[in-house]
Protein backbone atom coordinates (compact mmCIF):
# COMPACT_ATOMS: atom_id res chain seq x y z
CA UNK A 1 0.00 0.00 0.00
CA UNK A 2 1.57 3.17 -0.96
CA UNK A 3 0.86 6.08 1.69
CA UNK A 4 2.93 8.26 -0.56
CA UNK A 5 1.00 8.60 -3.59
CA UNK A 6 -2.14 9.60 -0.94
CA UNK A 7 0.03 12.24 0.89
CA UNK A 8 1.55 14.16 -2.38
CA UNK A 9 -2.31 13.65 -4.49
CA UNK A 10 -3.76 15.73 -0.93
CA UNK A 11 -1.04 17.94 -1.13
CA UNK A 12 -0.92 18.89 -4.90
CA UNK A 13 -4.61 19.54 -3.98
CA UNK A 14 -4.05 21.40 -1.73
CA UNK A 15 -1.32 23.49 -3.07
CA UNK A 16 -3.93 23.70 -6.41
CA UNK A 17 -6.21 24.85 -4.16
CA UNK A 18 -3.87 27.58 -2.67
CA UNK A 19 -2.86 29.09 -6.24
CA UNK A 20 -6.60 30.85 -6.19
CA UNK A 21 -5.62 32.88 -3.60
CA UNK A 22 -1.70 35.17 -3.99
CA UNK A 23 1.72 34.50 -3.33
CA UNK A 24 1.14 34.65 0.61
CA UNK A 25 -1.43 32.02 0.36
CA UNK A 26 0.22 29.71 -1.80
CA UNK A 27 3.19 29.80 0.59
CA UNK A 28 1.16 29.18 3.51
CA UNK A 29 -0.15 26.20 1.84
CA UNK A 30 3.40 24.77 0.86
CA UNK A 31 4.13 25.40 5.04
CA UNK A 32 0.82 23.85 5.99
CA UNK A 33 0.79 20.61 3.60
CA UNK A 34 4.78 20.14 4.78
CA UNK A 35 3.57 20.15 8.24
CA UNK A 36 0.46 17.88 8.25
CA UNK A 37 2.52 15.22 6.30
CA UNK A 38 4.26 13.26 9.15
CA UNK A 39 0.79 13.73 11.24
CA UNK A 40 -1.68 12.52 8.42
CA UNK A 41 0.65 10.00 8.06
CA UNK A 42 0.54 8.71 11.31
CA UNK A 43 -3.42 9.01 11.31
CA UNK A 44 -3.58 6.88 8.01
CA UNK A 45 -1.87 4.52 9.66
CA UNK A 46 -4.16 4.49 12.54
CA UNK A 47 -7.32 3.58 10.46
CA UNK A 48 -5.19 1.13 8.51
CA UNK A 49 -4.44 -0.59 12.23
CA UNK A 50 -8.39 -0.55 12.97
CA UNK A 51 -9.31 -1.83 9.91
CA UNK A 52 -6.96 -4.68 10.36
CA UNK A 53 -8.70 -5.24 14.14
CA UNK A 54 -11.94 -5.35 12.23
CA UNK A 55 -11.48 -7.50 9.70
CA UNK A 56 -9.30 -10.08 12.39
CA UNK A 57 -12.64 -10.00 15.03
CA UNK A 58 -14.43 -11.68 11.72
CA UNK A 59 -12.01 -14.35 10.79
CA UNK A 60 -12.80 -17.62 12.10
CA UNK A 61 -8.70 -18.29 12.84
CA UNK A 62 -5.57 -16.28 12.78
CA UNK A 63 -5.25 -12.18 12.70
CA UNK A 64 -4.35 -9.59 10.39
CA UNK A 65 -1.38 -7.12 11.39
CA UNK A 66 -0.37 -3.94 9.46
CA UNK A 67 3.76 -3.60 9.14
CA UNK A 68 5.57 -1.42 7.95
CA UNK A 69 8.10 -1.09 5.07
CA UNK A 70 10.01 1.87 5.35
CA UNK A 71 7.50 4.34 5.73
CA UNK A 72 4.40 2.11 3.77
CA UNK A 73 2.17 0.13 5.71
CA UNK A 74 1.39 -3.82 4.79
CA UNK A 75 -1.39 -5.85 5.60
CA UNK A 76 -0.52 -9.03 6.75
CA UNK A 77 -2.66 -12.24 7.51
CA UNK A 78 -1.22 -14.06 10.10
CA UNK A 79 -2.59 -17.86 10.44
CA UNK A 80 -2.41 -19.29 13.83
CA UNK A 81 -4.30 -22.74 12.47
CA UNK A 82 -0.96 -24.09 13.16
CA UNK A 83 -1.94 -25.12 16.91
CA UNK A 84 -4.18 -23.48 19.14
CA UNK A 85 -1.51 -21.04 20.05
CA UNK A 86 -0.11 -20.32 16.11
CA UNK A 87 3.26 -21.45 17.69
CA UNK A 88 4.16 -23.70 14.61
CA UNK A 89 6.98 -27.29 14.85
CA UNK A 90 6.76 -27.42 18.38
CA UNK A 91 5.07 -28.84 21.09
CA UNK A 92 3.79 -27.14 24.33
CA UNK A 93 5.89 -29.21 27.13
CA UNK A 94 7.57 -26.62 28.74
CA UNK A 95 5.58 -25.01 31.48
CA UNK A 96 6.10 -21.85 33.69
CA UNK A 97 4.70 -20.32 36.55
CA UNK A 98 3.11 -16.95 36.42
CA UNK A 99 1.83 -14.94 38.67
CA UNK A 100 -0.26 -12.22 37.67
CA UNK A 101 -2.48 -9.08 39.50
CA UNK A 102 -6.20 -10.17 39.08
CA UNK A 103 -7.19 -7.49 36.80
CA UNK A 104 -4.58 -8.27 34.39
CA UNK A 105 -5.49 -12.12 34.15
CA UNK A 106 -9.23 -10.84 33.96
CA UNK A 107 -8.39 -8.89 30.76
CA UNK A 108 -6.27 -11.38 29.31
CA UNK A 109 -9.26 -14.03 29.72
CA UNK A 110 -11.64 -11.15 28.16
CA UNK A 111 -8.99 -11.04 25.08
CA UNK A 112 -8.74 -14.94 24.65
CA UNK A 113 -12.44 -14.82 24.87
CA UNK A 114 -13.21 -12.27 22.29
CA UNK A 115 -10.89 -14.31 19.84
CA UNK A 116 -12.82 -17.60 20.63
CA UNK A 117 -8.88 -19.23 21.81
CA UNK A 118 -7.72 -20.74 25.24
CA UNK A 119 -6.18 -18.20 27.25
CA UNK A 120 -2.73 -20.17 27.31
CA UNK A 121 -2.83 -19.76 23.65
CA UNK A 122 -4.02 -16.48 23.88
CA UNK A 123 -0.33 -15.89 26.17
CA UNK A 124 2.05 -18.15 23.96
CA UNK A 125 0.64 -15.83 21.11
CA UNK A 126 1.26 -13.10 22.98
CA UNK A 127 4.38 -14.23 24.11
CA UNK A 128 5.70 -15.33 20.95
CA UNK A 129 4.75 -11.96 18.66
CA UNK A 130 6.68 -9.89 21.94
CA UNK A 131 9.61 -11.75 21.11
CA UNK A 132 9.18 -12.06 17.23
CA UNK A 133 9.02 -7.96 17.43
CA UNK A 134 12.26 -7.58 18.88
CA UNK A 135 13.78 -9.97 17.09
CA UNK A 136 12.42 -8.60 13.91
CA UNK A 137 13.52 -4.85 15.34
CA UNK A 138 17.29 -3.88 15.18
CA UNK A 139 19.10 -0.53 14.89
CA UNK A 140 21.44 0.20 11.60
CA UNK A 141 23.08 3.67 12.77
CA UNK A 142 20.70 5.93 13.88
CA UNK A 143 17.84 4.06 11.58
CA UNK A 144 15.14 1.97 13.35
CA UNK A 145 13.83 -1.24 11.32
CA UNK A 146 11.21 -3.30 11.74
CA UNK A 147 7.39 -3.53 11.47
CA UNK A 148 4.84 -2.53 14.27
CA UNK A 149 1.99 -4.19 14.78
CA UNK A 150 -1.61 -3.40 16.22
Amino acid sequence: MNLTIVLESLQEDLQGAAELGDDRVAAVARRLSDVIASSLRLKLFDVLSQAAAELSSKLPSGHIEVRLAGQEPEFVYVDTTGGETGVTGEELSARISLRLPESLKVAVERAAAREGISTNAWLVRAIARATEARTQTHMTGKRLTGYAQS
